[in-house]
């Protein structure tokens, strides 16, 4: 079934629906993954943390372990945007933009065992979702469901692993950002969706709806929604929230020798002060708005002309995030770790190198985490030594592949992608411990966007909202949530 049809009616798919093709990028499935990666997925987390307490003496070994073996109680699924950079100093290291929960990246991940051709989705599908399946708590009759709002590839694959896993039929439901109640509503705490003009209940639902969720599901629900929107909320699709729940966990951790280390963050900045808090940071800075995803409201600045062009475009929240940049070695903000700069791809045959980003996907089961796939995204144009007058600092930063399209929608430029595969990964030039710290840096930050979502529900298991208000004064955002 084409894409118009996938975004007009809830479609049922029924077990035996995957094909490699519809749910991978063209060049995915013959792709063979690297074998430096292969090893690393081969890693149980003992072994990662061996090597990792080995590679940091300065870690306690028990809380290493401590951290890779946490449940998440609501995020279980996500993936992390990092960044290699180093130092004026050489200190290299891996750095977290930002967490994602519901990320996209199946489709860009060769397949670690050639005879299994549902690769991460079946994985996510057994290892994470299934296990809710089992919660007493969960409505005595309904169907499964995919909601979906965007990558109809990814979403439909996920759609078919769970058929499979489970041998009944998956409704697949279109969500869009700003979508009326016709296809999805919620009633006592139950999810329904309408089939075939009659609304049924979900026991279930596998959710990939990124673009304001809170607008069409509330944060915690009867039906088991993998993940809640409360994990959004909480810094799953709230970079400000992210950032507080970084910085209190940060604090849980000094005493074990381990941090998440992100860019300096300054948070609850008012549009008016933002031209105050980049001028701090040298001239040189990151605005975000905090609720955007897929590379939207994302925001680089490095000169007047670009502040100013900021400035001026109309916005929808009262807060923002302002970060330190991490641009060359010449063009960075100065943070409390010294000037950050992208390590950058291994220069090309013309000598041009690109920043680029990681993302690192993980799962969590009953017994713990585990990495589910990678993939790299570079961006358009080459860095720069210096910055010229009226240069366009996003496209040599911007590392995203969503495009936006006029009419609201999404399209991706593939041709930025960088696999996992024996050809593409050499690009990157980075080894089995920067696979490892990437894993331990996405592990910790999801840890902290979970922790900070338990703190948002009480002993009864219900939405804090007050509290909500408080760590998070925006009332354009407090107005959206369902």
């Amino acid at each position: 079934m084409d894409a118009t049809s996938l975004e007009h009616t809830a479609v049922r798919v029924p077990p035996g629906s995957f094909e490699a093709r519809r749910h991978f990028y063209p060049r995915v499935p013959n792709a063979q993954l690297h074998s430096l990666v292969r090893h690393f997925l081969s890693l149980d987390n003992h072994r990662i943390a061996q090597r990792y307490c080995h590679l940091h003496p300065e870690v306690d070994p028990a809380s290493v372990k401590e951290a890779l073996a946490y449940t998440p109680r609501f995020l279980r699924w996500a993936g992390a945007d990092l960044l290699v950079s180093t130092s004026d100093t050489g200190r290299r290291g891996v750095v977290v933009i930002e967490v994602n929960s519901c990320p996209s990246g199946q489709k860009s991940m060769p397949l670690r065992d050639e005879e299994d051709d549902q690769g991460g989705y079946r994985m996510l599908v057994e290892r994470s979702f299934l296990p809710l399946l089992r919660r007493r708590s969960l409505p005595k009759t309904g169907v499964l469901a995919v909601l979906w709002d965007k990558n109809p590839m990814e979403t439909t694959g996920y759609a078919a692993a769970l058929a499979d896993a489970t041998g009944d039929d998956v409704w697949l439901v279109h969500t869009p950002d700003g979508a009326s109640s016709e296809r999805v509503r919620v009633d006592d705490g139950v999810v329904s969706v309408c089939v075939e003009g009659e609304w049924t209940p979900v026991r279930a639902a596998f959710r990939y709806v990124t673009q304001r969720p809170w607008t069409r599901l509330p944060p915690l629900t009867k039906t088991a929604v993998f993940n809640p929107v409360l994990a959004c909320l909480a810094g799953g699709r709230n970079k400000l929230l992210a950032a507080k729940a970084y910085d209190q966990h940060n604090g849980l951790l000094r005493s074990t020798g381990m941090r998440i280390r992100v860019p300096d963050t300054i948070w609850d900045v008012g549009l008016e002060a933002v031209p105050a808090w980049v001028a701090r940071m040298g001239g040189k800075a990151v605005v975000k708005n905090p609720y955007s995803n897929a590379g939207q409201g994302v925001y680089t600045i490095v000169s007047d002309e670009e502040l100013a062009a900021f400035m001026a475009l109309p916005h929808h929240y009262d807060r923002f995030i302002v970060q330190a940049l991490i641009g060359n070695h010449d063009w960075s903000s100065i943070g409390r770790d010294g000037r950050l700069y992208h390590v950058g791809t291994v220069p090309n045959r013309r000598n041009q190198i690109f920043a680029f980003d990681l993302r690192c996907m993980v799962g969590a089961s009953p017994t713990g985490f585990y990495p589910l796939s990678m993939y790299a995204r570079r961006a358009r144009s080459p860095l720069t030594d210096a910055l010229d007058h009226g240069a366009d600092s996003w496209s040599m930063l911007g590392t995203n592949l969503s495009v936006k399209l006029e009419s609201g929608g999404f399209t991706t430029e593939p041709e930025r992608l960088i696999l996992m595969d024996r050809r593409d990964f050499n690009e990157l030039g980075v080894g089995l411990d920067d696979l490892i710290e990437s894993y331990l840096q996405t592990v910790l930050s999801v840890t902290a966007i979970d922790r900070m979502a338990v703190s948002l529900v009480n002993s009864k298991g219900t939405f804090r909202r007050r509290h909500f208000r408080t760590v998070n004064p925006d009332d354009a955002l407090a107005a959206e949530i369902l």
